[in-house]
């Protein structure tokens, strides 16, 4: 009995984490203002500036954390990431893939 709580306890905070973690397209499109400039209002993309419109959720936020470690190497891109939460970068993820 003590085994199956244990075990619907964990799975239970599995699925509230895997919930957390995921973005909130309203809240990604309210913090996009800050990437219209660069991505157009729209994430269809300013030249030079690539689209992100479309793009997977795990490949944006792959990209904005890369440019706030440093991996990639864009001054622009790392400061605007420097503020961003981890749930930020999921929002606006959400909200960039959700566009067509």
């Amino acid at each position: 009995m003590i085994r199956m709580l244990l075990s619907a306890g964990a799975i239970l905070l599995l699925v509230t984490g895997a919930a957390q973690a995921a973005g909130d397209v309203a809240a990604g499109k309210a913090k996009s203002a800050s990437c219209a400039g660069c991505h157009g209002a729209n994430g269809q993309g300013v030249s030079p500036n690539p689209a992100l419109a479309g793009k997977s959720e795990a490949a944006l936020v792959q990209a904005m954390q890369d440019y706030k470690s440093g991996k990639r190497a864009n001054p622009m891109m790392k400061a605007l990431t420097a503020g961003l939460s981890d749930q930020d970068m999921a929002n606006l993820a959400a909200y960039y893939a959700s566009l067509k």
